[in-house]
């Protein structure tokens, strides 16, 4: 939080004027930054609340990180309506802290995946959802290879009220996707053939994927990339 009360309230001004805009930005990423808050703002109840008596908390306001969030602040937050943007490669990159799956879900708050372009490692969705599933596994939480990719596609989209246009395959959305290939390495060919079911192959695509992974790109149906045959690799 670097905004002083003047900032806040012109961007509360704006969101007021534009309900169909998107805001985004950060929100308890680090112990530091919560002390900052608390310095900034010391006659508001908490971090979230600092937001949103400024207007900046509802539908598509989208906050990275969230990590060091108390359940007051979770039910208030669900009750803007407001949605989380994980970033789990910036945060263990930082040491920020790990973000609480369970309890961000059973608060009702919308959660998509996120990269974080600022702090993050990949751009590659396929290892960022490999280090969500490690945040996961230390705070004692199983982020299934189903839950992790709904929350890389249709939970992003319905973070950002995006989700009548975008987000999974029915008819009449926007056709942006990505084929993702099974073979484009040798350990992950090798993996693919030892699976029984399709949560194993998801599974390994989430932990061993990355960028080789993506055999083709699609931007409203029409194919924007088209990669070579694996044989044709070097």
């Amino acid at each position: 939080m670097t905004s002083s009360e003047a900032q806040l309230e012109l961007a509360g001004k704006l969101a007021r004027e534009h309900p169909e805009a998107h805001i985004q930005s950060h929100m308890a990423e680090s112990r530091q930054e919560l002390a900052r808050v608390r310095a900034l703002f010391p006659s508001r109840r908490n971090y979230v609340d600092v937001y949103d008596r400024f207007g900046l908390m509802r539908e598509r306001a989208v906050y990275a990180h969230c990590i060091h969030l108390d359940p007051d602040e979770r039910r208030q937050m669900a009750l803007t309506r407001a949605a989380v943007a994980t970033c789990p490669t910036s945060n263990l990159f930082l040491g920020s802290g790990l973000f609480d799956f369970a309890a961000t879900r059973e608060a009702g708050i919308p959660v998509g995946m996120g990269t974080d372009i600022g702090g993050g490692t990949s751009f590659n969705m396929l290892r960022t959802l490999s280090e969500a599933y490690k945040v996961a596994q230390l705070t004692g939480q199983r982020l299934s290879p189903w839950r992790a990719f709904y929350l890389a596609t249709l939970g992003g989209a319905q973070a950002l009220r995006l989700h009548d246009r975008i987000g999974n395959f029915e008819p009449g959305k926007e056709a942006d996707f990505v084929v993702l290939r099974l073979d484009s390495t040798p350990l992950m060919a090798r993996r693919i053939r030892t699976c029984s079911t399709f949560a194993e192959k998801l599974f390994a695509l989430m932990m061993l994927g990355d960028d080789r992974e993506v055999g083709a790109t699609y931007v409203m149906g029409e194919a924007a990339y088209v990669g070579r045959p694996v044989s044709q690799r070097k």
